[in-house]
């Protein structure tokens, strides 16, 4: 038989505990620090990161579900990104609008690593269109600026290498392409 020690100070303690863990949380902190709680990246419990979050897990646990092809342009690339399994296609088709419109509204994502840094510091050059297929979605991602479209064409290749590596490679800082 177990017995639990239900002292006042004990109940106490436990009640601090849990109310500073809630208070954390709510804030986007952790026991990982500033921004490392439950709701991630210091986004104040943002809803939209949260579920912004949660398909990009979800598309890097499916990852071997997912073919990509990307088509480097002068101005930019096009990509394929599908999928056989319903669900993953299903992702796909969200996670794409979710990103376009962080880029359209500038409401950057993963700033730690220096690529995705300067691709939203340069995020009112970005032309973005995109459809869905079957299977996934196609977008055609351009820039008149040069750079913006080296800067475009690279993130295009990082975001392969997310699907190729997992979350190994998402934790890597990524390089910023030469300038024109």
């Amino acid at each position: 038989m177990t017995r639990f020690c239900r002292t006042p100070s004990v109940v106490m303690f436990t009640g601090f505990l849990l109310v500073t863990t809630v208070a954390m949380a709510q804030r986007g902190r952790g026991p990982m620090g500033p921004g490392r709680g439950p709701m991630g990246a210091g986004r104040n419990a943002d809803p939209v990161f949260a579920a912004d979050r949660a398909d990009y897990q979800f598309l890097l646990q499916h990852r071997a579900d997912i073919r990509r092809t990307v088509t480097k342009i002068d101005n930019g690339v096009e990509t394929l990104t599908e999928s056989d399994k319903p669900e993953v296609a299903a992702i796909l088709q969200e996670h794409v609008p979710a990103m376009a419109r962080r880029v359209k509204e500038i409401d950057p994502i993963h700033l730690r690593d220096p690529l995705f840094a300067e691709v939203f510091r340069h995020a009112t050059k970005i032309e973005m269109t995109y459809e869905n297929t079957n299977a996934g979605v196609r977008v055609k991602e351009t820039s008149a600026d040069p750079y913006v479209a080296r800067l475009i064409q690279s993130h295009a290749e990082v975001v392969s290498l997310f699907l190729k590596n997992g979350p190994a490679e998402v934790h890597k800082n990524h390089p910023l392409p030469p300038k024109p």
